[in-house]
Protein backbone atom coordinates (compact mmCIF):
# COMPACT_ATOMS: atom_id res chain seq x y z
CA UNK A 1 0.00 0.00 0.00
CA UNK A 2 2.66 2.16 1.17
CA UNK A 3 4.40 1.87 -2.75
CA UNK A 4 1.01 2.16 -4.12
CA UNK A 5 1.46 6.27 -2.06
CA UNK A 6 4.75 6.58 -3.50
CA UNK A 7 4.12 5.77 -7.51
CA UNK A 8 0.76 8.01 -7.07
CA UNK A 9 2.63 10.90 -6.05
CA UNK A 10 5.24 10.69 -7.78
CA UNK A 11 3.01 10.05 -10.78
CA UNK A 12 1.41 13.31 -9.23
CA UNK A 13 4.79 15.41 -9.63
CA UNK A 14 4.97 14.37 -12.80
CA UNK A 15 2.11 15.36 -14.49
CA UNK A 16 2.18 19.03 -13.07
CA UNK A 17 5.64 19.17 -14.41
CA UNK A 18 4.27 18.23 -17.81
CA UNK A 19 1.48 20.05 -17.94
CA UNK A 20 3.73 23.28 -16.19
CA UNK A 21 6.10 22.89 -19.07
CA UNK A 22 3.41 22.24 -21.68
CA UNK A 23 1.38 25.45 -20.68
CA UNK A 24 5.24 27.31 -20.78
CA UNK A 25 5.61 26.44 -24.32
CA UNK A 26 2.47 26.93 -25.36
CA UNK A 27 2.49 30.94 -24.04
CA UNK A 28 6.41 31.08 -24.72
CA UNK A 29 5.94 30.35 -28.27
CA UNK A 30 2.82 30.59 -29.16
CA UNK A 31 -0.04 32.63 -26.90
CA UNK A 32 2.14 35.67 -26.16
CA UNK A 33 2.32 36.49 -29.86
CA UNK A 34 -1.55 36.88 -30.17
CA UNK A 35 -2.98 39.66 -30.82
CA UNK A 36 -5.86 40.69 -28.10
CA UNK A 37 -9.32 41.59 -29.05
CA UNK A 38 -10.43 45.08 -27.74
CA UNK A 39 -13.28 44.44 -25.72
CA UNK A 40 -13.38 47.73 -23.85
CA UNK A 41 -13.29 51.27 -25.21
CA UNK A 42 -13.86 50.30 -28.83
CA UNK A 43 -15.76 53.72 -29.62
CA UNK A 44 -12.77 56.19 -27.64
CA UNK A 45 -10.01 54.05 -29.69
CA UNK A 46 -12.40 54.38 -33.09
CA UNK A 47 -12.43 58.33 -32.00
CA UNK A 48 -8.96 58.72 -31.46
CA UNK A 49 -8.18 56.94 -34.53
CA UNK A 50 -10.63 58.61 -36.54
CA UNK A 51 -9.63 61.98 -35.49
CA UNK A 52 -5.39 61.18 -36.05
CA UNK A 53 -3.68 62.69 -38.76
CA UNK A 54 -2.88 59.89 -40.69
CA UNK A 55 -0.83 58.94 -44.02
CA UNK A 56 -1.52 56.59 -46.32
CA UNK A 57 -1.05 55.63 -49.98
CA UNK A 58 -4.25 55.38 -50.83
CA UNK A 59 -6.50 51.98 -51.45
CA UNK A 60 -10.22 52.54 -50.06
CA UNK A 61 -10.10 48.92 -48.55
CA UNK A 62 -10.23 47.94 -44.67
CA UNK A 63 -8.07 50.07 -42.66
CA UNK A 64 -5.25 49.17 -41.19
CA UNK A 65 -3.70 51.42 -38.42
CA UNK A 66 0.39 51.43 -37.92
CA UNK A 67 1.51 53.73 -35.49
CA UNK A 68 5.03 54.31 -34.18
CA UNK A 69 7.83 56.60 -34.34
CA UNK A 70 10.94 56.96 -36.63
CA UNK A 71 13.82 55.33 -34.93
CA UNK A 72 11.53 52.33 -34.47
CA UNK A 73 13.65 49.48 -36.36
CA UNK A 74 11.12 46.82 -35.59
CA UNK A 75 8.44 49.64 -37.59
CA UNK A 76 10.76 49.92 -40.07
CA UNK A 77 10.71 46.32 -40.77
CA UNK A 78 7.32 46.00 -40.29
CA UNK A 79 6.19 48.58 -43.31
CA UNK A 80 8.88 47.30 -45.72
CA UNK A 81 7.68 43.83 -45.30
CA UNK A 82 3.97 43.13 -44.40
CA UNK A 83 2.49 46.55 -45.48
CA UNK A 84 2.75 45.04 -49.14
CA UNK A 85 1.07 42.29 -48.15
CA UNK A 86 -1.92 43.79 -46.16
CA UNK A 87 -2.31 45.71 -49.44
CA UNK A 88 -2.41 42.99 -51.79
CA UNK A 89 -5.20 41.59 -49.38
CA UNK A 90 -7.31 45.04 -50.03
CA UNK A 91 -6.37 47.01 -46.96
CA UNK A 92 -5.57 50.29 -46.69
CA UNK A 93 -2.07 51.02 -44.67
CA UNK A 94 -2.99 53.97 -42.78
CA UNK A 95 0.24 55.34 -41.14
CA UNK A 96 0.29 57.63 -37.57
CA UNK A 97 3.60 58.67 -36.77
CA UNK A 98 4.54 60.67 -33.38
CA UNK A 99 7.59 62.47 -31.82
CA UNK A 100 8.56 60.88 -28.41
CA UNK A 101 8.44 63.12 -25.78
CA UNK A 102 11.80 63.93 -23.00
CA UNK A 103 12.22 61.15 -20.90
CA UNK A 104 14.61 62.20 -17.44
CA UNK A 105 16.05 65.11 -19.13
CA UNK A 106 17.22 63.23 -22.27
CA UNK A 107 15.54 64.03 -25.23
CA UNK A 108 14.29 61.13 -27.48
CA UNK A 109 13.79 62.91 -30.84
CA UNK A 110 15.21 65.82 -32.83
CA UNK A 111 14.63 68.95 -34.19
CA UNK A 112 14.39 67.43 -37.79
CA UNK A 113 12.13 64.72 -36.53
CA UNK A 114 9.45 66.69 -34.40
CA UNK A 115 9.75 69.55 -37.46
CA UNK A 116 8.80 66.47 -40.00
CA UNK A 117 6.15 64.87 -37.54
CA UNK A 118 4.44 68.32 -37.60
CA UNK A 119 4.14 68.78 -40.93
CA UNK A 120 2.96 65.41 -41.67
CA UNK A 121 0.07 66.01 -39.20
CA UNK A 122 -0.80 69.53 -40.92
CA UNK A 123 -0.46 68.35 -44.91
CA UNK A 124 -0.64 64.37 -44.34
CA UNK A 125 1.83 64.33 -47.41
CA UNK A 126 2.52 60.51 -48.78
CA UNK A 127 5.66 61.74 -50.42
CA UNK A 128 6.98 63.25 -47.75
CA UNK A 129 6.74 60.35 -45.58
CA UNK A 130 8.27 58.28 -48.08
CA UNK A 131 11.64 61.07 -48.19
CA UNK A 132 11.74 61.06 -44.74
CA UNK A 133 11.99 57.34 -44.01
CA UNK A 134 14.03 56.57 -47.45
CA UNK A 135 16.75 58.73 -46.00
CA UNK A 136 19.02 57.23 -42.96
CA UNK A 137 18.14 59.48 -40.00
CA UNK A 138 21.74 61.34 -39.60
CA UNK A 139 21.30 62.48 -43.26
CA UNK A 140 17.85 64.41 -42.53
CA UNK A 141 17.69 67.49 -41.86
CA UNK A 142 14.09 68.81 -42.94
CA UNK A 143 15.43 71.42 -45.11
CA UNK A 144 11.99 73.33 -46.32
CA UNK A 145 10.44 72.52 -43.74
CA UNK A 146 9.45 75.55 -40.46
CA UNK A 147 10.78 74.38 -37.30
CA UNK A 148 8.44 73.52 -34.59
CA UNK A 149 10.44 74.30 -32.06
CA UNK A 150 9.79 78.21 -32.46
CA UNK A 151 6.46 78.23 -33.67
CA UNK A 152 3.43 77.80 -31.15
CA UNK A 153 0.96 76.40 -33.74
CA UNK A 154 3.58 73.56 -34.97
CA UNK A 155 4.94 73.08 -31.48
CA UNK A 156 0.94 72.32 -30.31
CA UNK A 157 0.35 69.64 -33.05
CA UNK A 158 3.55 67.63 -31.88
CA UNK A 159 2.51 68.00 -28.40
CA UNK A 160 -1.61 67.00 -29.66
CA UNK A 161 0.72 64.06 -31.36
CA UNK A 162 2.05 62.83 -28.14
CA UNK A 163 -1.20 63.13 -26.23
CA UNK A 164 -2.90 61.15 -28.62
CA UNK A 165 -0.56 58.17 -27.75
CA UNK A 166 -0.99 58.63 -24.53
CA UNK A 167 -4.49 58.05 -24.40
CA UNK A 168 -4.61 55.44 -27.06
CA UNK A 169 -1.83 53.17 -24.84
CA UNK A 170 -4.04 53.61 -22.03
CA UNK A 171 -7.31 52.30 -23.27
CA UNK A 172 -4.95 49.65 -24.98
CA UNK A 173 -3.72 49.05 -21.36
CA UNK A 174 -7.03 48.58 -19.91
CA UNK A 175 -7.13 45.45 -22.70
CA UNK A 176 -4.37 43.66 -21.21
CA UNK A 177 -2.07 44.73 -24.17
CA UNK A 178 1.71 46.01 -23.42
CA UNK A 179 2.99 49.33 -24.97
CA UNK A 180 5.88 47.89 -27.97
CA UNK A 181 5.94 49.49 -31.26
CA UNK A 182 4.76 49.35 -33.84
CA UNK A 183 1.06 49.41 -32.87
CA UNK A 184 -0.94 47.59 -35.08
CA UNK A 185 -4.72 47.95 -34.55
CA UNK A 186 -7.40 46.36 -37.56
CA UNK A 187 -10.94 45.01 -37.48
CA UNK A 188 -11.59 41.67 -38.48
CA UNK A 189 -14.07 40.04 -41.14
CA UNK A 190 -16.13 39.65 -38.21
CA UNK A 191 -15.76 43.31 -37.47
CA UNK A 192 -14.18 43.07 -34.29
CA UNK A 193 -11.47 45.20 -33.33
CA UNK A 194 -8.13 43.86 -32.54
CA UNK A 195 -4.56 45.28 -31.84
CA UNK A 196 -1.07 44.14 -31.81
CA UNK A 197 2.07 45.03 -30.22
CA UNK A 198 4.45 43.97 -33.12
CA UNK A 199 7.95 44.62 -32.13
CA UNK A 200 7.93 40.30 -32.91
CA UNK A 201 8.12 39.10 -36.10
CA UNK A 202 6.38 35.75 -34.60
CA UNK A 203 3.14 38.50 -34.37
CA UNK A 204 2.80 39.05 -37.74
CA UNK A 205 0.98 35.98 -39.50
CA UNK A 206 -1.78 36.72 -37.31
CA UNK A 207 -2.92 39.72 -39.16
CA UNK A 208 -2.16 37.83 -41.85
CA UNK A 209 -4.40 35.37 -41.24
CA UNK A 210 -7.19 38.00 -40.11
CA UNK A 211 -7.42 39.96 -43.23
CA UNK A 212 -6.60 36.81 -45.49
CA UNK A 213 -3.49 38.68 -46.73
CA UNK A 214 -0.65 36.38 -48.74
CA UNK A 215 2.74 35.10 -46.93
CA UNK A 216 4.79 36.37 -49.81
CA UNK A 217 4.06 39.01 -52.91
CA UNK A 218 5.92 38.76 -56.10
CA UNK A 219 7.94 41.68 -57.17
CA UNK A 220 6.47 43.51 -60.39
CA UNK A 221 8.14 41.57 -63.37
CA UNK A 222 11.19 43.96 -64.54
CA UNK A 223 11.66 43.85 -68.92
CA UNK A 224 16.20 43.30 -69.28
CA UNK A 225 17.80 46.17 -70.58
CA UNK A 226 17.86 45.70 -74.88
CA UNK A 227 14.35 43.76 -74.56
CA UNK A 228 11.64 45.18 -76.42
CA UNK A 229 9.39 43.48 -74.05
CA UNK A 230 6.07 45.57 -73.78
CA UNK A 231 6.56 47.75 -76.88
CA UNK A 232 4.01 48.65 -79.84
CA UNK A 233 5.03 48.46 -83.15
CA UNK A 234 3.81 50.68 -85.66
CA UNK A 235 3.33 50.08 -89.31
CA UNK A 236 6.88 50.61 -90.92
CA UNK A 237 8.02 47.57 -88.08
CA UNK A 238 9.97 50.21 -85.83
CA UNK A 239 9.27 50.10 -82.14
CA UNK A 240 7.25 52.94 -80.40
CA UNK A 241 8.85 54.27 -77.51
CA UNK A 242 7.52 54.40 -74.50
CA UNK A 243 6.90 57.28 -72.05
CA UNK A 244 10.50 58.49 -70.91
CA UNK A 245 12.26 56.59 -73.29
CA UNK A 246 14.25 57.86 -75.85
CA UNK A 247 12.70 58.08 -79.23
CA UNK A 248 14.74 54.87 -81.53
CA UNK A 249 17.16 56.15 -84.40
CA UNK A 250 16.20 55.26 -87.68
CA UNK A 251 18.17 52.78 -89.93
CA UNK A 252 20.15 54.03 -92.94
CA UNK A 253 19.24 52.82 -96.21
CA UNK A 254 21.18 49.92 -97.64
CA UNK A 255 22.63 49.95 -100.72
CA UNK A 256 21.98 47.48 -103.44
CA UNK A 257 24.92 44.64 -103.40
CA UNK A 258 26.25 45.29 -106.92
CA UNK A 259 25.74 48.67 -108.73
CA UNK A 260 25.32 48.95 -112.40
CA UNK A 261 28.36 49.46 -114.19
CA UNK A 262 27.60 52.03 -116.92
CA UNK A 263 27.37 50.58 -120.66
CA UNK A 264 25.61 47.32 -119.18
CA UNK A 265 21.83 46.67 -118.76
CA UNK A 266 20.61 47.05 -114.58
CA UNK A 267 20.33 43.66 -113.05
CA UNK A 268 17.35 42.21 -112.98
CA UNK A 269 15.02 42.66 -109.68
CA UNK A 270 13.62 39.57 -108.35
CA UNK A 271 9.70 39.33 -108.53
CA UNK A 272 7.53 38.83 -105.62
CA UNK A 273 6.14 35.21 -104.53
CA UNK A 274 3.20 34.72 -106.49
CA UNK A 275 3.71 37.84 -109.25
CA UNK A 276 4.68 36.67 -112.81
CA UNK A 277 8.51 37.56 -113.45
CA UNK A 278 8.59 40.25 -116.48
CA UNK A 279 9.12 39.26 -119.77
CA UNK A 280 13.20 40.25 -120.42
CA UNK A 281 13.89 41.99 -124.03
CA UNK A 282 17.76 40.24 -124.76
CA UNK A 283 20.12 42.96 -125.78
CA UNK A 284 20.81 43.00 -129.68
CA UNK A 285 24.14 41.00 -130.48
CA UNK A 286 26.53 42.92 -131.94
CA UNK A 287 28.65 41.85 -135.04
CA UNK A 288 32.53 42.49 -134.72
CA UNK A 289 33.71 44.40 -136.87
CA UNK A 290 35.92 42.73 -139.87
CA UNK A 291 40.08 42.21 -139.27
CA UNK A 292 41.74 43.06 -142.46
CA UNK A 293 43.27 40.67 -144.32
CA UNK A 294 47.17 41.40 -145.10
CA UNK A 295 47.64 41.23 -149.36
CA UNK A 296 49.32 38.60 -150.82
CA UNK A 297 53.35 39.16 -150.90
CA UNK A 298 54.69 38.45 -154.67
CA UNK A 299 57.06 35.93 -154.65
CA UNK A 300 60.97 36.24 -155.48
CA UNK A 301 62.77 35.14 -157.85
CA UNK A 302 66.10 33.47 -158.03
CA UNK A 303 68.61 35.39 -160.42
CA UNK A 304 71.06 32.99 -159.49
CA UNK A 305 72.39 31.01 -162.82
CA UNK A 306 73.69 27.76 -163.01
CA UNK A 307 76.53 26.76 -165.23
Amino acid sequence: MRRFFVWSALAAVIGLALAGGGYWAYWNFYARFQPVTVTRNQAEIQRLLDESSWISAGGGGEPVYIIGYRDSAAMQRYEREEAPKLRAAGAEVRVIVFARPDREGLAQSTAAERATVAELWLTRDWSLYLRWTATPVRNWTAAGIPSADNNLARAAVVEAGRQFITRLTADLRETGLSTRYPLVIWRDREGFMKACACSDSRSWAFIRDDLDAPESVSPAPVAPLGSDEGMTYPGDGTPAPQPGQPSPMPYPAIPPATAPVPGQPAPATPAAPGAAAPAVTPAPRQTPPPTPRKAPQASRQDDTTFF
